[in-house]
């Protein structure tokens, strides 16, 4: 077993089977799409080990508390590792983390996005170590996100 999968058993976390949009929602894009030496992650939300969409909804500072948001942000980081495995076959062709992008469904007045963003980033560092998974990363509020979860997240990574 590799050293990425040997870190994501270690930590007890599961990647997530691919989502299955909610009734009459269509995705008309891919969410990872490989050019060249680079995958481009769509934004992906939170999921729980059974592929379904974390149940924790609403905004960030108000239904949803900062704890709660990073573990969301924990979450969505599994959901990219789970799409990425199943486009690339393996974790381990990714040689490096170029950017995360994270959006929060932010109540007005809750300006505490970083740590909420750092929900994914500990799991990347985590699971490729401090070379592999440094990451360049923008934490923005936004009023809405899809569905109501309370965070979403979009990756781009260099591949072998």
């Amino acid at each position: 077993m590799s050293k990425i999968y040997q870190a994501l058993e270690d930590a007890g976390w599961v990647l997530p089977p691919e989502l299955v949009p909610p009734p009459g929602v269509v995705f008309p894009f891919k969410v990872v799409r490989v050019v060249n030496n680079r995958a481009y992650v769509s934004g992906h939300g939170p999921q729980n080990a059974d592929g379904s969409l974390y149940t924790t909804l609403g905004k960030v500072g108000r239904e949803v508390s900062e704890e709660q948001a990073y573990k969301a942000a924990q979450l969505t980081a599994l959901s990219i590792l789970g799409s990425l495995h199943r486009e690339l076959g393996s974790l381990d062709r990714i040689v490096a983390w170029n950017r995360l992008f994270g959006m929060v469904n932010a109540a007005p007045g809750f300006n505490r996005l970083p740590p909420v963003i750092n929900g994914c980033s500990d799991v990347i560092l985590r699971v490729f170590g401090p070379e592999i998974g440094a990451h360049s990363r923008s934490a923005v509020g936004l009023a809405e996100l899809p569905f109501d979860i309370p965070v979403e997240i979009e990756a781009e990574v260099e591949i072998r």
